[in-house]
């Protein structure tokens, strides 16, 4: 009686043990292939880390002669003391660009274009960059005049910033002052969202020391498209620094990241691959016993 109690008890614990066995090999194989994925993200977020590190010191060498010139044309409005008036229409210029995968640069810009909306509800937008548009569509689209894209696939030129400013005068975007919004580079791990003023004619011809310059009425028209030109050409070049260098932390952080978790993902897989080679070694050891 002992003997037909054992053969019919053996049967049924065999098909246990083999259940047990596929459910840790099939979780197994899940976990192998989460680890080759993330290992195959790691060599991709470190190639775009080496890439963006061998952008920020070009970027950088550009950006210091694009301030230079930059605060140059602006020293004529610094030094006649001239402000914005009240009755002229205000044109924000929002730099930025097309690229992602750069920390909260966009959404820098952003912020401050909507602070700048709120100060001036009627002013007019012209947008530089598909993320501040994606952004700002949802808040502000009333506001929105135009908007380009193609921006910031590499180093900002002055003729493209010119270009920009005869698309704005071509389709008829009718302004008096204008501010443009960039990302201000601080360090290689810091930025700010700052504005460049630019004051039409009218403005400038208020000024209290506009007197000590000699200039005709003429020139004043060019002069104002020069320093928007200008002035958006050093927010773009500016905003590429801080850009290029935001890629190269975020990619840093993300490779960090990554490489912690394949260190969780190998240990899980090792101790489930010697959970089921003890659970192997048990199944022979009761079977020989039970011999």
């Amino acid at each position: 009686m002992l003997f037909t109690v054992s053969r019919i008890a053996r049967p049924v614990a065999a098909p246990v043990s083999q259940f047990v066995q596929a459910r840790n090999m099939a979780t197994l194989k899940e976990v192998q292939q989460r680890l080759k994925s993330v290992q195959n993200i790691e060599k991709i977020t470190k190639s775009m880390k080496m890439i963006a590190s061998t952008k920020v010191n070009k970027a950088q060498r550009s950006m210091e002669a694009a301030r230079a010139f930059g605060v140059a044309s602006n020293s004529i409005y610094t030094s006649a003391e001239t402000t914005a008036s009240a009755d002229n229409d205000i044109l924000l210029v929002a730099t930025s660009s097309d690229r992602g995968l750069c920390g909260g640069i966009h959404s820098s810009v952003s912020k401050a274009t909507r602070r700048a909306v709120i100060e001036h509800p009627e002013a007019k937008i012209a947008i530089l960059g598909d993320k501040p548009k994606a952004q700002l569509s949802r808040a502000v689209r009333s506001n929105i005049a135009i908007s380009f894209n193609q921006i910031g696939k590499d180093v900002p030129t002055f003729e493209e910033a010119s270009s920009i400013v005869d698309v704005i005068k071509a389709n008829g975007v009718e302004f008096g002052d204008a501010k443009i919004i960039y990302n201000k580079f601080i360090s290689v791990v810091s930025y700010e969202a700052e504005s460049i003023s630019v004051y039409s004619d009218s403005s400038f011809k208020a000024s209290p020391n506009f007197s000590v310059y000699e200039i005709e009425d003429d020139v004043l028209s060019n002069l104002q498209e020069f320093s928007l030109a200008n002035g958006i050409y050093w927010g773009l070049v500016e905003g590429h620094a801080a850009e290029m260098c935001a890629k190269r932390a975020a990619m840093e952080n993300a490779t960090k990241n990554a490489g912690e978790m394949i260190g969780k993902l190998t240990m899980t897989y090792n101790r489930g691959r010697q959970a089921v080679i003890t659970n192997e070694l048990i199944d022979i050891i009761v079977g020989a016993s039970a011999l």
